[in-house]
């Protein structure tokens, strides 16, 4: 694969602001969803969506078959994604969608010190410090949200998104590593085929139906999200390092703030509003990069 022309990291940064940006949408379009047809049908049929549309994209660019180690990077990222995705999902719709995204957030720190291990990368202290700052707004709002008494669904629902943040924090690694050796659109459409291979196993146990016709535009534009989602991350990460960038995920709780309340009736308390002031701190500052900062374009083994 060629390796990607040079930007600057801001320019990365911002990409993949964007990237979660348009991520957190399709989090609260998957919350209907899963709360109308379940967590399996609601990962399937967007999944298999996914890759006509990736499908596409993909098959008409004249590109060869990935190599065997890429392609273990694929599969490797695909199996936890689902892992990831099913227990994130299934716990948003037991929580509020901005209290699940703000304990989504201990993911990017322990990325910090996973890429520190398993790519080598420094961790400034800047970036450190940023994120500390994030974080601390992170736990100001879920102070806030917990003094609210959601009952035990709500408490396993947690218990759910926690571990799938543990998840998150190895996909983070794991993205970086693959957009070294992959374009965007061939991991969008091996991560949409090989999440739907491993839920079609489920779908002879769960019972799961073919979603009505009210679902399917929802599913479709939830799939479009996730698919424009994938490619703008991708791109950043193949162009600037995981530990810088994995501050961008802070900013992920500013839109399910926002979708949360315009789609779900969920108030903001002044918690909310205070953390979320600390966590457009920390990104301000994780985004103040030194200039000569690139990333390195090693293959992964």
């Amino acid at each position: 694969m060629t390796p990607p022309r040079q930007h600057p990291p801001l320019t990365a940064f911002l990409v993949a602001v964007l990237g979660i940006a348009l991520f957190s949408g399709m989090d609260a379009v998957m919350k209907g969803l899963v709360i109308a047809i379940g967590t399996v049908a609601t990962m399937f049929w967007r999944n298999l969506i996914g890759i006509g549309m990736s499908g596409a994209l993909y098959l008409a660019q004249p590109s060869p078959w990935p190599s065997q180690p890429t392609m273990r990077l694929h599969l490797a990222r695909g199996l936890l994604s689902t892992v990831m995705g099913f227990l994130f999902f299934w716990g948003l719709a037991r929580v509020p969608l901005a209290q699940a995204i703000a304990l989504a957030f201990i993911a990017p720190l322990i990325a910090l010190y996973l890429a520190a291990v398993l790519l080598k990368e420094t961790v400034g202290g800047r970036t450190v410090g940023a994120s500390l700052i994030a974080f601390a707004g992170v736990l100001v709002i879920f102070v806030g949200q917990a003094q609210a008494d959601l009952g035990r669904e709500a408490t396993i629902g947690s218990l759910a998104i926690l571990s799938s943040a543990v998840c998150y924090a190895l996909n983070i690694i794991l993205m970086r590593r693959q957009a070294q050796v992959a374009g965007p659109v061939e991991i969008a459409f091996f991560q949409s085929v090989i999440v739907t291979v491993v839920l079609a196993a489920f779908i002879p146990l769960l019972g799961v139906a073919v979603p009505a016709a009210v679902h399917w535009p929802l599913l479709i534009f939830a799939a479009s999200l996730a698919i424009a989602s994938h490619m703008l991350l991708s791109w950043a990460y193949a162009r600037a390092e995981a530990n810088y960038l994995a501050a961008t995920e802070f900013t992920s709780f500013l839109w399910a703030a926002l979708f949360g309340w315009l789609i779900f009736r969920e108030a903001l308390s002044p918690y909310t509003l205070a953390g979320a002031a600390l966590i457009v701190a920390g990104c301000i500052l994780a985004a103040r990069r030194p200039a000569d900062v690139s990333p390195r374009l090693e293959a992964a083994t």
